[in-house]
């Protein structure tokens, strides 16, 4: 899988089942192991809304069309 098939995925949180955003980076380790994913939040008509990071272990599931994480605040 490309990161770009990645970044296509809709990023859904388990815990409130909302969507979280979009991939935009990738955080690699020297063995080629993913760490986390960097998140672009949802923005709102006047609210930038920001970055965050969802840890490898955090991904549920992976599927055609969304990523499923457990994310809790």
């Amino acid at each position: 899988m490309l990161l770009s098939d990645l970044q296509n995925k809709d990023i859904v949180n388990l815990a409130d089942g909302k969507r979280m955003g979009t991939i935009i980076d990738v955080d690699i380790d020297n063995t080629g192991k993913i760490n986390e994913l960097r998140i672009q939040k949802r923005k709102f008509i006047f609210f930038a809304g920001g970055v965050t990071s969802i840890k490898w272990s955090e991904i549920d599931k992976i599927g055609k069309d969304v990523i499923l994480v457990n994310v809790r605040s």
